[in-house]
């Protein structure tokens, strides 16, 4: 298969492209800022601005090719207007861009993966959650930025879309996982705010293999529609941290108080909302279509991360 990733010069983007490469698909990489040659693994980088049709909407055209859009800024930033506009904007073009290029093809599209987040259900306390769970009104840096996420993909021209709304992905050496670790490390894993907020994670391993079910290249093949990528075991913070902190052979850290983490976030320029909100967000489709996750348990896909 030809697969078009948008937004695939991030993590996730690397990883799911170093699968499919590995398994022998054609992988082209939108992108703003394309790579040298040699720091490509088999990728072939196209430049685009996320924004406006150009010359990478060829690549959209020959029948059969799939998309992966993983465009967006990082969420790790102030909850200013600014920067939620930023945010929204970032994800809301790059959509409709590609969403009018998939328009003008003679053909549609073979499939569209569509990247969303679980924190579109924003701060849920301990409601169950899962793809028909409703939406809420609730922080826009979270839930107004993903539900406008969503909604620009509609009128996509392809013949399957699948919306993954993804909880935190966990993959070695990423600032999510590291500044958990580096905590836990000098003393300081304990539970943030209450410790009870819940956290719906996955493996990266998982992720990518979520996004090959719904390329059609492996079983179980996802139907249409809204899935959540996300573990099917979902833990609080405080427990969390509790398997952080055993990760790195550290038996006790100090709790982090909500104000002591509103604090920090302005230094580190990031929103606390990240850190002291939560979701129970689990996969109903996935349960039925009879998928199996490699690291189902926080503790394994931990020890599966961490140096040996």
């Amino acid at each position: 298969m030809r697969i078009v990733i948008a937004g695939g010069s991030g993590s996730l983007g690397r990883a799911l492209s170093a699968e499919l490469v590995v398994r022998g698909h054609e992988v082209v990489v939108l992108t703003r800022a394309p790579r040298p040659p040699a720091r490509r693994g088999g990728v072939r980088d196209v430049h685009w601005d996320g924004r406006t049709l150009g010359p990478w909407a060829q690549e959209l055209a020959r029948p059969g090719t799939a998309l992966v859009n993983l465009a967006g800024r990082l969420v790790d930033a102030r909850p200013t207007p600014e920067n939620i506009a930023d945010l929204t904007r970032s994800r809301v073009e790059a959509t409709a861009a590609l969403v009018e290029a998939s328009q003008r093809l003679e053909e549609p599209l073979a499939h569209w993966v569509q990247a969303s987040t679980s924190a579109i259900w924003s701060d849920a306390g301990e409601q169950l959650l899962e793809e028909t769970s409703p939406v809420p009104v609730g922080l826009p840096q979270m839930t107004g930025v993903a539900e406008r996420w969503e909604r620009a993909a509609e009128g996509a021209h392809c013949d399957h879309q699948v919306v993954l709304r993804t909880g935190i992905v966990l993959e070695a050496g990423t600032p999510a996982l590291e500044r958990l670790l580096l905590l836990a490390r000098w003393g300081l894993g304990g539970p943030v705010g209450t410790g009870r907020q819940w956290v719906s994670w996955i493996h990266v391993e998982d992720w990518v293999r979520i996004v090959l079910a719904a390329l059609g290249l492996e079983e179980p093949q996802l139907p249409d529609g809204i899935v959540v990528a996300s573990a099917p075991h979902p833990v609080r913070n405080a427990e969390m941290m509790r398997i952080l902190r055993r990760g790195v052979g550290r038996t006790h850290g100090l709790p982090t108080p909500a104000p002591l983490l509103r604090l920090g976030a302005v230094l580190l320029r990031t929103d606390p909302a990240l850190g002291l909100t939560g979701r129970h967000a689990t996969s109903r489709v996935l349960d039925e279509m009879g998928f199996q996750f490699h690291h189902p348990q926080l503790g394994g896909a931990v020890a599966d991360l961490l140096p040996r």
